[in-house]
């Protein structure tokens, strides 16, 4: 008779690890232009307003992708499996990245038109990694483990954004840091390869009459269309912290008058160490509580007190405002248990279809968030423009999080009908 694995072999089987490395990957590829946006930007011969313009740009653009390769990845995961997912995005992500590292040889094209596209189509290649990694984990560790392993994914794949920077520093030079990306890349599609796929979706496969995949199916049923949106709400907070304060750090930095210049790639390396060391407290923070819940928003009402003191605290030096984006951060470390939420509000026929496009839709959302920031910076200037799109998004997130229903401890074998 077989013994029984163990917790901690559970953390650390095959499909947790190689989630987390592929999640690690991903987010290294995902923040990469985020880092070497200005740099990158001016070796194209662009000037400071063009960066900032055709840069924000370019950001809405790769998360419009993301938005996209949502609904495509994650319907495939229902319909083909969750590895299927895995290495076709995988591939996507890290052609678009090598090429990216090739665009100053690219005179044959507008090279600024050109990184716009490969950067969309980064976009949709990195929106299969979360969404998938996490289901497979969700459905293979036993239910009193599942926030520790999807915590463990992202705290180790949110170190690759700190990765990314010290790759950009050490480099020299943006390109090599996008070759390298997609070499890691393809290195992953090697350990992939022993990977099994979930057992409950194994189970599915012998159901020919059940619907799989069905994107639609969050639309047609009032209380499935309102808990998807809920999903959705909740995790809106932390792009809102990254993809307005952290990413655009350098223009509240000058707005601030501070003396020394305020690098983005920095802000956003800071932040994602937070991020990192939050994942894994919000798993253990979930199980402790029991309740997902309670440690959203908990971790929600810390992240807002570092968005006022950002925006209203007087800060006066770079090292501040990077300390700062530590704080915000490390609260809106709920990612992890958000993706797990999401996958836990739906039935194996809707699981993978939900993790992948809930994440990816609130990425998407960074697109509309820029453009109400950059509508209103005219009138109210940055900070305050920043300040209510920010009121927005945290109305939403808290009513999100306090009226879905809990999910700590649920059984997952089940089907959306």
């Amino acid at each position: 008779m077989k013994n029984e694995k163990s917790d901690l072999q559970h953390l650390f089987s095959m499909p947790v690890i190689v989630a987390a490395l592929g999640y690690f990957v991903d987010i290294y590829d995902l923040q990469l232009f985020g880092i070497v946006r200005i740099p990158s930007l001016e070796s194209l011969g662009l000037n400071k307003q063009e960066v900032d313009t055709i840069g924000t740009g370019i950001i809405n653009i790769q998360m419009i992708g993301l938005l996209i390769g949502g609904i495509l990845w994650g319907t495939l995961g229902d319909k083909k499996g969750r590895l299927s997912v895995l290495f076709g995005s995988i591939i996507t992500y890290s052609l678009a990245n090598i090429f990216c590292g090739f665009i100053p040889q690219m005179d044959f094209v507008d090279k600024v038109e050109a990184y716009k596209w490969l950067r969309f189509l980064a976009g949709i290649g990195l929106a299969g990694e979360l969404g998938a990694g996490i289901t497979l984990v969700s459905e293979a560790l036993p239910r009193h483990l599942r926030a520790k392993g999807t915590s463990l994914v992202a705290g180790v794949g949110l170190l690759g954004a700190v990765v990314a920077t010290f790759t950009v520093k050490l480099s020299g030079d943006w390109t090599i840091a996008y070759f390298i990306g997609g070499g890691m890349g393809f290195l992953l599609l090697l350990l992939r390869v022993g990977v099994l796929e979930s057992g409950m979706y194994k189970n599915l496969t012998d159901k020919a009459h059940v619907s799989k995949g069905n994107f639609f199916a969050f639309f047609t049923d009032w209380n499935r269309f309102t808990k998807y949106l809920r999903c959705i709400g909740i995790g809106m907070p932390t792009w809102f912290c990254i993809g307005i304060l952290v990413y655009l750090s350098n223009q509240f930095g000058e707005t601030f008058g501070f003396t020394e210049k305020v690098e983005p790639g920095l802000a956003i390396m800071w932040a994602y160490v937070g991020i990192s060391a939050g994942d894994f407290l919000s798993g253990f923070l979930s199980h402790w509580l029991a309740s997902r819940k309670k440690a959203i928003a908990l971790m929600m009402g810390m992240s807002l007190l570092g968005v006022l003191f950002y925006l209203f605290g007087g800060m006066q030096s770079a090292f501040t405002l990077y300390a700062t984006c530590v704080w915000l951060g490390f609260w809106t470390g709920y990612w992890a248990m958000f993706v797990t939420v999401g996958a836990e509000q739906f039935g194996t026929n809707l699981r993978a279809t939900a993790a992948t496009t809930v994440p990816n839709m609130v990425r998407g959302s960074v697109a509309g968030m820029t453009t109400l920031f950059g509508f209103w910076k005219p009138d109210f200037g940055v900070i305050w423009a920043a300040a209510l799109v920010g009121l927005i998004i945290y109305i939403i997130g808290f009513y999100s999080t306090l009226s879905i229903a809990e999910t700590h401890d649920k059984d997952l074998d089940y089907l959306e009908v």
